[in-house]
């Protein structure tokens, strides 16, 4: 398993997990529940582990993929700019939701503060993500870019090509 492999697996929980944590942690001050806000609590904390590690493997991905045909150098860039950016805030969130774990778990008074200033944490890297997610999509999913008219050729052969199209019709 290389950098490009491992970067693929462990991506994907840093933003599902912190969209499943601002949904988890809603619903705990909703019902004012100290154990679901704790799961939401956990959650954080192991999507900034997993975003740790995306970051880790991010660096080892691009040299595997930098060269290949329609990616470029320029997209990457763009996306590890702002997965270096969603990585700060989901550190922050991680840190603020271990302050909250455990001013849950000891019963302060500031627990509510702490509960609050975690979700808002969490749904700025929740915007983020958003943005994070479909830069890191486009470079091998050129489909979804917005200039998805630099696409790979079907196939090196023009005449299956037109043979593709054909059935296409």
């Amino acid at each position: 398993m290389n950098d490009a492999h491992l970067h693929m697996v462990v991506n994907h929980f840093p933003i599902i997990g912190t969209f499943f944590g601002i949904g988890i942690l809603i619903t705990g001050i909703f019902f004012k529940n100290n154990s679901i806000k704790n799961t939401a609590y956990i959650l954080f904390i192991v999507a900034a582990i997993f975003g740790a590690f995306s970051m880790g493997t991010g660096e080892g991905a691009e040299e595997m993929v930098k060269d290949f045909p329609n990616i470029g150098k320029a997209i990457i860039k763009e996306h590890e700019e702002l997965a270096e950016k969603f990585a700060l805030v989901l550190y922050v969130t991680g840190v603020f939701a271990l302050v909250s774990l455990v001013a849950a778990i000891k019963k302060f008074r500031l627990s509510k503060i702490f509960s609050f200033i975690t979700l808002v944490t969490a749904l700025i890297g929740g915007i983020m993500a958003i943005n994070v997610g479909t830069s890191g999509g486009e470079i091998r999913h050129t489909e979804i870019r917005e200039d998805n008219a630099v696409s790979a050729p079907l196939n090196e052969n023009p005449s299956a090509e037109k043979e593709y199209d054909k059935e296409d019709k």
